[in-house]
């Protein structure tokens, strides 16, 4: 366990917007190291614990904040990847071995939400994000089919990489987007009408994307309308983020966590000194930025607060 301020962190101002964000004498932690690959930071408020994924270690470990402990919560995990909180407080992962998306329910049991799309499995689901209406939303990129390191290596199904939703009320998964060349990182707006999309092609494509994309919701809250680059990576591959309450956007990069406003504009940088993979909003006023670098999880108090979780209705 360590705390303090670690060697090669720190804040970057790139526009005076950021200094807003974050008090002057504040440092990043290091809180836990260990790990091989840290993902998928998903914040539980009513037990004041963070769940995250140690894909080739095929283990999700849990941070207890009222303790400073880190622990165990599953294993095997499946490789799990990306995990998100429903509106009831339920878990909600990516399984990359499994291919398929799952809720863990109130009494510890799993339910599968989606393995397949018009009968052909999916890849490996990657990362999910729940919208206000309880619709699940999920990328499918083939990481983890391509070698047994973070899954289990198989020939794709689908032949595709595409971002899928499940319906909240009959649990039908529709492609909701077909033209990304590996769908990643995503995240919703606040209010739920714009859907955020890393679409990191260039990891294995010479000249593929690097970037986040910005897709409208249609006002069926089923399909997505217009769509345009957000931001372009300057700093190896986008990967996981989140928005807070402001819209601004926190992403993980290779140099650790870019944040943009709205419009799509750089304004700061909190230096990591592993590469980072995605980050979740926590603590007891969501002002806490949960760090996943490549080996450790790392922390940050800041003065903005994440975007409100769907609520059941």
């Amino acid at each position: 366990m360590f705390h303090g301020e670690v060697e090669g962190t720190g804040f970057v101002t790139l526009d005076r917007r950021f200094e807003a964000c974050f008090a002057g004498h504040v440092r990043v932690e290091r809180l836990w190291t260990g790990a091989r690959w840290a993902e998928g930071p998903a914040w539980f408020a009513a037990g004041r614990y963070l769940v995250f994924s140690d894909i080739p270690n095929d283990r999700m470990m849990r941070f207890d904040e009222t303790d400073g402990s880190v622990s165990v919560f599953r294993a095997p995990a499946f490789n799990s990847n990306g995990n998100s909180v429903d509106a009831l407080g339920r878990l909600v992962s990516c399984e990359h071995r499994a291919r398929r998306v799952t809720r863990t329910e109130l009494d510890g049991s799993v339910t599968v939400l989606a393995d397949r799309w018009q009968g052909r499995r999916f890849n490996s689901p990657n990362d999910v994000a729940v919208r206000p209406d309880g619709s699940i939303w999920f990328t499918d990129p083939d990481y983890g089919i391509m070698s047994d390191y973070e899954g289990e290596k198989a020939d794709g199904e689908i032949g595709a990489c595409n971002v899928y939703r499940i319906d909240p009320s009959s649990g039908a998964v529709d492609a909701v987007a077909t033209d990304f060349v590996k769908p990643n990182g995503i995240a919703f707006s606040p209010d739920g009408t714009l859907l955020y999309v890393a679409d990191t092609g260039g990891s294995h494509v010479e000249g593929g994307p690097r970037h986040i994309r910005r897709l409208e919701v249609r006002a069926d809250g089923r399909s997505l309308g217009a769509s345009r680059v957000f931001a372009e990576c300057g700093a190896g591959l986008f990967d996981g983020f989140r928005a807070d309450v402001e819209g601004r956007i926190w992403t993980s990069t290779g140099e650790g966590v870019h944040c943009y406003l709205p419009d799509g504009t750089l304004v700061g940088k909190i230096l990591i000194p592993e590469l980072v993979a995605n980050v979740e909003f926590g603590g007891a006023r969501r002002n806490r930025l949960f760090i996943c670098g490549t080996t450790s999880l790392y922390s940050v108090f800041l003065t903005t607060t994440g975007a409100p979780r769907p609520f059941a209705r």
